[in-house]
């Protein structure tokens, strides 16, 4: 059971005016997909496709995809069944939030490497193909919300792409019919960053609080199944991923 106080300090720390009975009600939804018995997991859920990038590695070319897949087995220490029914999870905890938020794209990434060399790396998502990493560097921050919530761990809210680029804002662009869209930190017990979630919709204004809601509690419920997703520092306590 996650503490009420949990719930609390990230609406705060977030800046997300949102009720708080509903943010509950919300997590402990998405708290029982963890516990539902599911299938074996899929292969496919290791490999996706993804844009080719521009020869600078600083968009994706939307309309080609490249000819390989993305594979996470490297990243994740090979196909191991624990990791498989881990992903499965994420992709169950996505069906479900998604379900109510009704975002025309979502994913779920995850922190991986240190320093110069670190990255948020896509797990899971729903929608269209897109850039599998994002560097989290400042540079690349300048114009990714994704890099940029990666670095800070801090949400950001976007209500209308066209007036938040007019402004100056920072976008980095998978699909042009975005309109709008909403990226929040997941956070481990210690406030560092463990990954992200991004949500996009096709009209401004979409992520009202009654949406908003339910994908501030998928960031809150990510939080145990990406920390004990490999690797870790100390590979032999991994903890169970039930």
């Amino acid at each position: 059971m996650i503490p009420v106080s949990q719930l609390t300090d990230y609406l705060r720390e977030q800046a997300l005016n949102l009720d708080k009975t509903e943010l509950q009600i919300a997590v402990m939804t998405l708290s029982a997909v963890l516990n539902v018995e599911k299938p074996a997991p899929r292969k496919d859920l290791y490999r996706y496709p993804v844009p080719k990038l521009s020869e600078d590695g600083s968009c994706s070319l939307i309309e080609e995809l490249d000819e390989r897949p993305y594979d996470l087995a490297p990243l994740l220490g090979g196909e191991r069944e624990a990791t498989g029914k881990a992903l499965a999870d994420l992709h169950a905890l996505l069906d479900s939030a998604n379900s109510k938020a009704g975002a025309a794209w979502i994913g779920i990434y995850r922190k991986f490497g240190q320093g110069k060399d670190a990255k948020l790396v896509k797990l899971a998502y729903q929608g269209l193909p897109s850039r599998a990493e994002f560097p989290l560097t400042e540079a690349f921050a300048e114009h990714s919300n994704n890099s940029r919530v990666g670095l800070t761990g801090w949400a950001v809210l976007i209500e209308d792409v066209a007036q938040w680029r007019a402004e100056g804002g920072g976008y980095y662009e998978c699909d042009p019919k975005v309109k709008s869209e909403v990226c929040l930190p997941v956070l481990a017990e210690d406030d560092n960053v463990l990954g992200i979630i991004d949500a996009e919709a096709f009209e401004p204004g979409f992520f009202t609080p009654e949406r908003l809601v339910w994908l501030a509690a998928l960031a809150i419920v990510l939080a145990k199944p990406l920390a004990a997703l490999p690797p870790l520092e100390n590979d032999e306590d991994r903890p169970q991923i039930d």
